[in-house]
């Protein structure tokens, strides 16, 4: 199984993957945390990772893809994974697709997690004031102006991926202002396929009513159907063959003149 869980910051990404870890036994995978283990390993690629960092430059997308991709082929990532953080560009989402075609894998599912944002803030001002009342230390990101440079970012950078995955037909968007548990459930019915995958059926058009039931409802006759005829049968000719009454007076008056200028029987010429 792999998945991708996709949200702004603050929309419990984090929570509902430890969740499904617990559950399913998938591993967790977090770019930051795979870029701090490759710079402690010390491998050749960790090396240039912390070469990058050290200069506070932001690590390219190849880099990052290719972290990924050393990471799922470990031997515990055989059971399925779940991407926290990553893609965050487009051309990250299109490198992953890339790199998972090449090892004939495919996403399972990407998540969506939707959320107000005006309720994120209310939330992060909420817990910064239990941790202080509690004495705990806050960590940088611990503020509602750095949630706010956050959220620019994922507007701008990372919400285009909704879109994306939803051409491939594998984005599930999910109410993530919900309770936690009542969320967990339905990611739950979206792994397990219980979910409804296809657009809802538009309603079929009410059938035509028949003339009868028209004339009752507007209390008027229906309108007569072109080329039915209604009534008697008339003797008159069809009006296309009548001639008009000017056309038959000189036909008539040409007829009488004809028939003054022919001689009689008796006074032709032999």
């Amino acid at each position: 199984m792999r998945l991708i869980l996709l949200g702004p910051p603050g929309a419990g990404k984090g929570t509902q993957a430890q969740h499904l870890v617990a559950k399913y036994g998938l591993l967790q995978l977090s770019t930051g945390d795979m870029l701090r283990a490759a710079v402690k390993a010390g491998t050749p690629l960790g090396r240039q990772v912390q070469e990058i960092m050290a200069r506070g430059a932001l690590v390219p997308d190849d880099v990052v893809v290719e972290i990924v991709a050393q990471r799922i082929e470990q031997p515990d990532a055989r059971k399925g994974f779940i991407l926290d953080g990553f893609p965050r560009t487009m051309a990250q989402a299109v490198a992953l697709d890339r790199m998972l075609a090449e090892r004939g894998l495919s996403l399972d599912a990407v998540v969506e997690l939707r959320v107000d944002e005006d309720a994120l803030i209310r939330r992060i001002e909420s817990r910064i004031a239990a941790m202080k009342a509690q004495g705990d230390a806050l960590r940088d990101d611990d503020s509602p102006e750095v949630l706010h440079r956050r959220l620019a970012a994922y507007r701008d950078q990372t919400a285009p991926l909704i879109t994306y995955y939803q051409l491939q037909g594998v984005l599930r968007s999910l109410d993530g202002m919900a309770p936690i548990a009542q969320v967990a459930a339905e990611i739950e019915k979206v792994l397990t396929g219980k979910a409804a995958k296809a657009p809802p059926k538009l309603p079929k058009p009410a059938p035509r009513p028949s003339r009868a039931a028209a004339k009752k409802a507007t209390g008027k006759p229906p309108r007569p159907r072109i080329g039915k005829k209604i009534g008697k049968k008339s003797k008159a000719p069809p009006a296309a063959r009548r001639r008009p009454a000017a056309a038959r007076t000189k036909v008539a008056r040409t007829a009488r003149r004809g028939a003054a200028r022919r001689p009689k029987a008796g006074n032709r010429k032999r």
